[in-house]
């Protein structure tokens, strides 16, 4: 061997550093249903990210029983690959997504994966912001009490169930009552709301059928409401473990904007599927069922997920984060495990009750049982003004309505408040996806409430309210623009809303 080649060896060897790094390896136990028993890895922490060596395929699972001689842990992909005897290694980082404002009007799934076929999210230029799927709900310091309105649209919600920006408020009722349709009038309603500036919305699709999660993205696109809206797809095809991680990740992307300041609201439709998902999960993990088989950890699974949603005080940005969970009821079984859970968790419920829907009721909101336990103090003084004894009308309405079916005669007063009942009853009805902006909310209220409406039958309210609607646009925009301004209903400005009103009363004659 030549001289130079030795020289050049020598070399290589004394700038040779060994970098001994010590790395826990473990080996799949035993894998089935999406579930792996992993041994060897002691010192994992529980929502860390796995990587299965599965062949030539790395898979990911996530860490969720931490036991004395094993880790149980959730496969995020296709299972079908890893085999027991694989090598499975650590990667010391908790389970997060990417997010930005990039995500707005996209499709994704739990783990930040495009589903809408429009290219990737994040150029090679971004560098985006990984944000955790479980995080610590921020604390009574950095909190703030719920004081400004989240406008729905609904004339039946923001007049007597209004919900606040940084509100947990619950929409329950049976299968085909409408509650996907109040959540999407929730969302088309806030570019109405606010043009400018309108909250963020993240739609969180737990188990439904693509056909039905595509049908959701086009109404949006069409009503112009696609472009500040989020998707977060967990279809019915896909595991169980997506299932599971979707509201978690909606919320992670809600808390990003929230963060930055924004209004931001994240609708779960719908927790019943998500609590079926974390059973079955639990139950393959060998974790002892409690009540209707459910593990026992199942109310802080849903508590630590909706107490993420707050009004951030003014030091911390002042951003919110509003939770509109969704709960299926079996047979308006208000009683069950998961909507009594939820129910307890969240700050008042819209209870939609299949009775009503089928007598035309629609939004067909129970307003007995439905309840907002912050709304008040977040909803506009004019608004309170005007809709503050709609409740007591409408609970007399129905008492009187059930005595006046035994009695044959009725006096003239009673005759009238009946009369008055079944007009406010046909006010607060609204077909889907037409949400009414608060202003004209507002006149329409005063207008029923104050007996304006009374020599009209309850049959022809709905055209009358048309028309009405249709005043008010081409002659008094500048009343809208004012009650929008300055949210409170002045002696002066009662005064023209009176002579507004009566003028129309007069034209419809």
């Amino acid at each position: 061997m030549s001289q130079e080649i030795i020289e050049k060896i020598k070399q290589a060897i004394e700038g040779y550093q060994d970098k001994t790094e010590w790395e826990e390896i473990g080996k799949v136990v035993e894998v089935g249903d999406g579930i792996l028993k992993i041994s060897g890895l002691n010192n994992v922490q529980s929502q860390e990210v796995l990587i299965v060596e599965a062949g030539k395929d790395k898979i990911k699972a996530v860490a969720l029983n931490l036991e004395e001689d094993s880790v149980g842990a959730l496969v995020l992909g296709d299972a079908s690959f890893i085999k027991s005897g694989q090598t499975v290694k650590r990667t010391k980082q908790l389970l997060s997504l990417p997010v930005g404002e990039q995500l707005l009007g996209r499709v994704i799934d739990p783990l930040g994966n495009v589903l809408d076929g429009k290219g990737p999210l994040f150029s090679d230029k971004d560098k985006p912001t990984f944000n955790f799927l479980e995080n610590e709900a921020p604390n009574v310091i950095n909190r703030e009490s719920v004081n400004y309105p989240l406008h729905t649209g609904i004339k039946a919600i923001d007049s007597m169930i209004p919900i606040g920006r940084g509100q947990r408020e619950l929409i329950i009722g049976d299968r085909q009552t409408g509650k996907t349709a109040v959540a999407l009038d929730v969302i088309i309603n806030q570019i109405q709301d606010n043009p400018k500036n309108p909250p963020i919305c993240i739609y969180v699709a737990i188990g439904q059928k693509e056909s039905k999660i595509a049908k959701i993205v086009e109404t949006l696109k069409k009503n112009n409401a696609f472009d500040y809206t989020i998707v977060v797809s967990a279809s019915a095809s896909s595991p169980a473990a997506f299932w599971y991680l979707a509201p978690f990740a909606g919320c992670a992307v809600g808390e990003y904007f929230r963060d930055k300041g924004k209004d931001a609201v994240v609708i779960y439709d719908d927790l019943s599927k998500h609590a079926w998902a974390y059973r079955q999960i639990s139950l393959l993990l060998r974790r002892p069922p409690g009540r209707e088989a459910y593990p026992g950890d199942i109310f802080y699974l849903h508590s630590r997920l909706l107490e993420r949603a707050a009004k951030l005080s003014k030091e911390k940005g002042g951003g919110s984060l509003t939770a509109l969970p969704i709960v299926e009821t079996q047979l308006g079984d208000v009683t069950a495990y998961i909507p009594t859970n939820v129910i307890s968790i969240t700050d008042g419920q819209i209870y939609l009750e299949s009775d009503l829907f089928y007598q035309g009721m629609r939004p067909a909101v129970n307003i007995g049982l439905s309840v907002s336990r912050v709304g008040s103090s977040a909803q506009t003084k004019a608004m309170k003004k005007v809709a503050g004894k709609l409740r007591l009308e409408l609970a007399q309405f129905r008492e009187l309505q059930t005595f006046v079916q035994f009695a044959s005669d009725v006096d003239e007063t009673t005759k009238q408040r009946i009369h008055k009942g079944r007009v406010v009853t046909e006010i607060l009805k609204q077909s889907d996806l037409a949400p009414i902006s608060f202003e004209k909310q507002v006149l329409i209220l005063y207008a029923a409430l104050n007996d304006y409406f009374a020599k009209f039958k309850p049959e022809e309210i709905q055209s009358v309210e048309k028309k009405f609607i249709e005043y008010i646009d081409n002659l008094h925009k500048d009343l809208l623009e004012k009650i929008k301004d300055e949210r409170q209903i002045t002696d002066e400005t009662e005064g023209e809303i009176k002579k507004v009103i009566v003028s129309f009363i007069e034209s419809v004659k």
